[in-house]
Formats: C-alpha cells, structure tokens, sequence
C-alpha cells in the first residue's frame, strides 16, 4: 500500500468518496468490486476518528432489545455470524459475562429472556456459543476479581471483537487492490459543480501541498463527525462523545457486560492486546470535532463505575495506561439522553446530488455500505449485484483457516516468536504475515517484543511502516499498532521508535524529529 497521489489527476471516476472510515471502506471495497472506477479519499489517516475509537466489538447490541429494535438487533447479529466465518483472523468470538445484583436495574429473569432472545435472533443452536447461567460460587469462579457483595448470580453470552483500525486497512487494501484509487491525508477542499450537482472536487495532497482537480460522476460523503462542514447545507443529525480508558490487565479470554449506577447505562470490560479496555461514555457534544478528548469528568465516571464492582482493585487516574475519544454521529432526535437515540443509519440524498453516510455502527456498516453502492449503480445505470457478504476478507489465507494458523504458530516459534506475540500477528496481517517472518530471518533481532508487556514484535513495527500507507509516526504508533494508548510511553521510547520508523520510511533526521516532537506534544506531554 503506496500513496501515490498523481492517481488522482485528470481522472473521471464512477464515483469519488470522500472519508476513510469504515462506512467510506466499505463503500470502497463494494464498489470496486462491482466493477465502479473508484477512488477514496480521507483528510487524515485511514480509521483516524472514529472508526480507531470504538469498543472494538462486532456485535448485535444486546441493550438495543431493551427499545425493542428488534430490526437493528437482527441486522447486525447477521453481519456478526458473516464476518465470523469470513473474517476469522479480523473478526473473533468473544464471551461476555453479566453479573446480577440484588439492585440489578434488568432482574434474572428479564435478563435470561433476553438472552434467550439475542440467541434466537442469532441463530444460534450450537451450545458452546448458546447463553448460559451460573450460580454465585460458579460465576465468582469465572470473574474472580468481582466483589461478591450483593452478586445473585451471572450469565455469559457469546458476541465477537475486533480491532477496528487493521478492520478499515484490510478493506481499503482490498478495495486498492480491486483497482479502485485509495489515498489518506488527501483534503476535499471544494466540490466542483455543473447546473448545481456535484461533478468532482479540489483536493489538496496534504503531505506534500500538491493539489488536483479530480472528476466523478457520483460524490459520497462518508466523512461521519465532519459531515456538515463537507457541505453548506444542514444534515440532521447530533454527536455523542464516546470515552475510553486502557487499564492493566484483569481479563483474561471474557469480557464483562456492566450497569452503571450513576445513569443505567450499558458498559464494558474488555481484554484486548493483554490490557483492559474499558468504557464507553455517551455524552451530548458540541465541541471542537478536530479535537475531541477526553476529561476528568469522563475519567472519573468510567473508574467510579468499575471500582463499584471490581474487588481489591481500586482504580485510580495513575493507573489508567492510555485513554482515547470519539464522535457518534446519531440521527436529530428531541430525547433527552444519546443513549436513547436510535443507532439506525440512512443516507442522505442533498439538492446537489451529493450522498451522505448518516449515523450507523462498525457492525452494521458493510449492509449499509451495499445500500449505497446500490444507489451508485441505479444512478449510474448499471446492473450489478453486491459481493461483499460472505465473500472472504482480502487478507484471510485459502487454505482452512484453523490448519493454517497451526502451521503458520509453528513457523512463528521456529524463528524465535514468542507464542502470543505469534497468535496477534497472524490476527493483525493474516495472509501476508509471510513477510514479517522474512524480516525476521534478515534480522534475528527484529522478532523481540518492541515493549516487554505488548504482543508486537520489532518486525511488525517495520513492515507497517514500509507496506501500510504511513504518513506520520502517530499513523504507525496509533493505529498501525496501538502502542501509543497501550503504553505509558516515555520520551527516550518515542524517540527509539521514531528512529525505527525513520529508517523503514527514509525519513531524514529533520522529518523525524519534526515527528518526534508532534507525537510528544500530543501523546507524551498532554
């Protein structure tokens, strides 16, 4: 993955889309593979708003049965049981558990119908995947870090994670390589217009200046949070500031499904990379959307919550390890709270002629993303169907994937990786891990971890940096691999990653303490 911004120049495509998260991926991946001349384009980073700032899960939305939304419910548990087979190596089954006390807002009995319902709508009939109930002494065994006091019992229930930044690379890798002109920190900054309909734009390569006029017989605007600002005209919709914070590890291969006290909302605990991932706020915003972040306020109220539940723990603010925000962007609505809204999606028709991605989930996006190609092709007349559902993830190997993964650990091991180091590494590159493990034998030193604590070895820092697409160092340390919210890094770490990443990227001692200091005013000294 190249940028190469001359693609762009005195070109016409079928369709331009403007954002490069996963409704823009999407969108991508599926037009291009019905034979549209696309291109994709995203001011920033690929995943670098929202779709890097979700709580990595594919999932049905168990709290949405509570609004019976029984559509959205059903929707996604379809695109969860898709992207499990599809995508194994993206897309993971993850169990939750559900503790109830005795001032349990949804009692046992509401809960197990539910869960009876989640798993109806699932389709679920095999029993490893199938909601199940545990006594207090059977559930405090599973969760031993949870106070006891006042726990009834708890019941698990089966839902799946990812990690959603490689989720966006991976599509718009496929979308690249099904022809379609895929470039990041590349800035719409006009629209070109005939008799009032959009028929192109300006944009400006923000890496080097440089700028073209690109023409397309159909725009989307895929840019989620800067929706109104791509545009004069109004959108309705409303933002919600999701928080979360990365905390030491606790979890093991569960996650928690939990209630807070202060407002009744839904939140999590999850295992991800070794560390603790947990959240999510849901609070009204109507602030700087190119700077969102997180407050002591939001803090406060994540570790209140978990300390009510969690036993000799105690969190405080010196033991959260990294934290990060997002904007939802939701439907216009008159209630009272965002955790009321609708998370239901639809596409906005403008007088221009230009289409806009409104709302939506990371697991519902790809049925969405078929909506609007649907929409390119009857605009544009052509007669092609969808190919993205079940169709298998660019990056996933041919052969069975359970029997790969096996021979692929042993190769791993051979070459001196460390086991789980070895198991994120073919979640994270699937079918290419190939050639991180050719790095490795040009460098036996490459597959030590790049920090003791993390699954990530020194050679997947350097095939991210060379094959993925980076710009920045924050590109490479954010997203690329998460190791800057996963870490409390110091500045001599930043330092001997920025050198690692000048090296794969032929940067020159200016551009990489230019890169240094960016990320160290931002990550380090904020």
């Amino acid at each position: 993955m190249q940028r190469d911004f001359s693609q762009l120049r005195n070109q016409h495509f079928d369709v331009l889309i403007c954002g490069g998260g996963i409704y823009g991926a999407w969108t991508a991946y599926d037009a291009a593979l019905r034979g549209l001349k696309v291109a994709i384009v995203e001011q920033g980073d690929w995943a670098c708003a929202t779709s890097s700032a979700s709580t990595k899960l594919i999932h049905g939305g168990l709290r949405y049965l509570e609004s019976f939304n029984l559509k959205l419910v059903r929707k996604t548990l379809a695109e969860r049981r898709m992207l499990l087979k599809s995508a194994p190596h993206r897309v993971w089954p993850l169990r939750f558990g559900v503790p109830v006390y005795k001032h349990s807002r949804i009692g046992s009995f509401r809960l197990k119908i539910g869960l009876s319902l989640y798993d109806l709508l699932a389709g679920i009939v095999q029993k490893d995947q199938a909601y199940h109930r545990y006594s207090l002494s059977n559930f405090i065994e599973r969760f031993p870090f949870l106070k006891p006091e006042h726990l009834i019992e708890g019941f698990t229930y089966f839902d799946a994670q990812t990690d959603d930044a490689r989720l966006v690379l991976e599509l718009i890798d496929g979308a690249r390589t099904n022809g379609a002109v895929c470039l990041n920190y590349c800035k719409v900054t006009r629209f070109l217009e005939n008799s009032g309909q959009v028929c192109g734009a300006e944009i400006r390569d923000e890496a080097t200046g440089a700028t073209a006029k690109t023409h397309a017989s159909q725009i989307v605007n895929t840019t989620g949070q800067w929706s109104a600002t791509l545009q004069n005209e109004n959108l309705p919709y409303r933002l919600s500031k999701g928080v979360h914070l990365i905390m030491p590890g606790i979890l093991k291969a569960e996650a928690l499904l939990l209630t807070a006290e202060t407002d009744g909302r839904v939140f999590f605990l999850i295992p991800w990379y070794g560390r603790t991932l947990l959240g999510t706020t849901d609070t009204d915003y109507d602030g700087n959307i190119d700077q969102v972040s997180v407050n002591a306020g939001d803090t406060r109220y994540l570790l209140t919550e978990a300390n009510r539940v969690l036993k000799a723990v105690n969190w405080t603010e010196q033991d959260v390890i990294g934290c990060y925000a997002g904007l939802r962007v939701l439907k216009a609505s008159t209630e009272a709270s965002p955790s009321s809204i609708s998370r239901d999606w639809e596409l906005h028709l403008s007088k221009n002629g230009l289409l806009s991605s409104i709302g939506g989930k990371l697991t519902s996006a790809r049925q969405d993303a078929e909506v609007i190609v649907d929409t390119l092709c009857k605009n544009l007349s052509i007669k092609a169907p969808c190919r993205t559902f079940g169709k298998p993830f660019p990056w996933l190997p041919e052969q069975d994937y359970k029997e790969w993964m096996e021979t692929t650990l042993k190769i791993a091991r051979s070459l001196g990786i460390d086991n789980l180091s070895a198991q994120w590494l073919l979640r994270r590159h699937g079918n290419r891990v190939g050639g991180i493990f050719r790095l490795c034998e040009q460098n036996p030193e490459s597959v030590k971890r790049i920090m003791p604590a993390l699954p990530f070895i020194m050679a997947d820092l350097v095939f991210c940096a060379q094959h993925e697409m980076v710009v920045h160092l924050e590109d490479l340390l954010r997203r690329r691999l998460p190791l800057l919210i996963l870490a409390k890094m110091t500045t001599d770490e930043l330092k001997r990653l920025a050198g690692i990443a000048a090296e794969a990227l032929d940067w020159d001692e200016n551009t990489m303490n230019n890169e240094f200091d960016l990320c160290t005013q931002k990550w380090i000294n904020h």
